[in-house]
């Protein structure tokens, strides 16, 4: 059974058509990253996946069920951290998570419990009778990601997980995610952190002007958009306009980023012809979930 599968979902906000007819899959016990620039629509469509806001037109099936007449048990085994901080700065940090386990009619005594089981999880359970006003940042965080376990969902909806993270709390977030990945939970993960979605998501779908135009394991887009390496040649003004004509006589696929020309789908450790004449300003690197990310959306702002 698919965990989540949309079927021609749009979103429309008067002129702007922020999700444009989109089918997409989530397996059960999956990772599944969903990535694109601002302004793609991702936030429209998690929001639509979440019940919180209805679809202008199409449909949603969480495992299984119509969202539209199943929105409470939907709700029931979702689990949703935002990318907006939320927390009621009035209460504790126990508090925050006992008073949120309400909404899913457990009990008192079994939401204490399992709250300080969330939060030793997130190495948070010594900061259990502090106030909102005396976190950081980056535990304000991982309360969020707590508290989205209060209810043990099946599918964890997650907005931007580690934005604002230092590198130690952002690897304790990975390593737990992956552990709950172990444990059958399913993972719908929005992240514009290319390296996270790499090493976190089993398949990505990248999102771009409301559709979503590609969705694969990421070593598998690399594979078809990029190529294994991409050669990059450094270029000054006056030497590219040359450079260009070189790669374009050589039938070469490549990109004009500005100081640099990225050259793709050379399946050689050696240096590709063409390339000769510029050897002294040419370097290979392994390609990167961002290069496809950028051969997809393009380079330029679009909010």
């Amino acid at each position: 059974m698919l965990a989540i599968k949309t079927y021609n979902l749009s979103k429309r906000f008067k002129d702007l058509l922020a999700v444009d007819d989109v089918n997409l899959e989530v397996e059960e016990g999956e990772c599944f990253g969903l990535l694109g620039p601002n302004g793609a629509g991702k936030t429209s469509l998690i929001r639509m996946i979440t019940a919180v806001s209805p679809p202008t037109g199409g449909d949603i099936q969480v495992l299984g069920k119509d969202l539209k007449t199943h929105s409470r048990q939907a709700k029931a085994i979702l689990g949703v951290v935002p990318q907006m901080d939320n927390l009621d700065l009035d209460l504790t940090v126990l508090q925050n998570l006992t008073t949120f386990a309400r909404y899913f009619n457990i009990t008192k005594d079994e939401a204490r419990r399992h709250s300080m089981e969330v939060l030793s999880l997130f190495e948070l359970e010594n900061k259990s009778n502090s106030h909102i006003k005396e976190l950081s940042g980056g535990m304000k965080r991982r309360l969020l990601l707590a508290r989205g376990l209060i209810n043990t969902p099946k599918i964890l909806v997650l907005d931007e997980p580690t934005i604002g993270l230092d590198p130690q709390a952002k690897y304790l977030v990975w390593h737990k995610l992956t552990e709950l990945r172990s444990q059958g939970v399913t993972q719908l993960l929005c992240t514009q952190n290319m390296e996270e979605a790499a090493v976190l998501c089993d398949r990505v779908a990248i999102m771009h002007q409301g559709r979503i135009p590609s969705v694969g394991a990421p070593n598998d887009l690399i594979s078809n958009y990029v190529g294994d390496k991409v050669w990059e040649i450094e270029v000054n003004h006056g030497e590219r306009e040359e450079t260009v004509k070189n790669l374009e006589n050589h039938g070469l696929d490549f990109e004009d980023v500005g100081d640099k020309i990225q050259v793709f789908y050379v399946a050689t450790d050696d240096m590709p012809m063409g390339l000769g004449d510029f050897a002294e300003r040419v370097r290979g690197r392994p390609a990167t979930l961002e290069d496809v990310f950028f051969r997809i959306t393009g380079r330029s702002l679009a909010e």
